[in-house]
C-alpha cells in the first residue's frame, strides 16, 4: 500500500481533539449544527462513543483547524466554502488541495483547473498532503502499546466510563461485540480499528460469550 493512501481506522472524539488541535466542545457544535458531522455516529448523541471518526474525517478537521488557527478563517466563511466544495467531494477538507489568500480559501476547480475566488496577490498554499502525514505519523504514534497487553481487557478508572475496553486503547468491549453482532469478521473488524490485533478481538469475543454465560 502506497504511503499517500488513506488508512482504514476510527478515532473517539478525545483522540480526534489530540489529532487536530480542536476541542470538545468545538466538535460537539459543528456535529450539531451539522458543519462537521463524524462518519460513524449514533442517533443518540450524548450516549458514550457517540461520535467515531474515520481518518479522513481527522485530516479535514485538522485542516479546519489549521485555517482558522494558523491563518484566521472565519467559522462563516468555511461554511460558505463547505457548501461550495460539496459539490466536487464528500469529503472536501480531505480531499480538495486549499489556499489561503487574506483570510479567504481559494481552490483550484476540478473542471476547469482554474483558481477561483482569487485576489491579486501571493498565494499561500496548504500542502494537504502535508496534513495527512502529520495525521498519519500522531495516530501511529498514538496506536503504540505494550505487547502484554494484546489480547487483553482492561477496565479503568476514567476510561470510557470504567465500561471494559482493549487494553492499552480506549476502543470499548461492546463496540467490538456490536460489530460482531453484525457479522463482522475479526479480520474485518481490525480494518476498521488497526489499533487493535486479531488476538485482541478474540479476547472481546470471549468476553463476550462468557458475559453471555454468567
Amino acid at each position: 500500500m502506497s504511503k499517500n493512501n488513506h488508512v482504514v481506522s476510527a478515532f473517539t472524539a478525545d483522540q480526534v481533539v489530540r489529532l487536530t488541535g480542536l476541542t470538545m466542545g468545538q466538535l460537539a457544535y459543528w456535529d450539531r449544527t451539522g458543519f462537521f458531522e463524524p462518519h460513524h455516529a449514533s442517533d443518540e448523541r450524548r450516549s458514550p462513543f457517540a461520535r467515531i471518526y474515520s481518518f479522513k474525517d481527522v485530516v479535514g478537521l485538522r485542516m479546519l483547524g489549521v485555517l482558522k488557527g494558523k491563518h484566521g478563517v472565519s467559522l462563516p466563511h468555511l461554511r460558505e466554502i463547505a457548501q461550495e466544495l460539496s459539490r466536487y467531494s464528500k469529503a472536501p477538507w480531505a480531499d480538495i488541495r486549499l489556499k489561503v489568500w487574506n483570510r479567504k480559501v481559494q481552490f483550484d476547480d476540478p473542471v476547469t483547473g482554474k483558481t477561483r475566488g482569487v485576489v491579486d496577490g501571493q498565494y499561500v498554499l496548504l500542502p494537504i498532503i502535508d496534513v495527512i502525514e502529520d495525521v498519519r505519523r500522531e495516530a501511529e504514534k498514538m496506536r503504540e502499546r505494550d505487547p502484554a497487553q494484546i489480547g487483553q481487557i482492561e477496565t479503568r478508572r476514567y476510561v470510557s466510563h470504567c465500561a471494559p475496553v482493549v487494553a492499552g486503547t480506549r476502543v470499548p468491549v461492546a463496540t467490538i461485540l456490536r460489530f460482531v453482532e453484525d457479522g463482522f469478521t475479526p479480520d474485518q473488524i481490525v480494518q476498521e480499528y488497526p489499533s487493535l490485533t486479531r488476538a485482541d478481538v478474540e479476547a472481546v469475543m470471549r468476553h463476550g460469550k462468557a458475559d453471555q454465560a454468567a
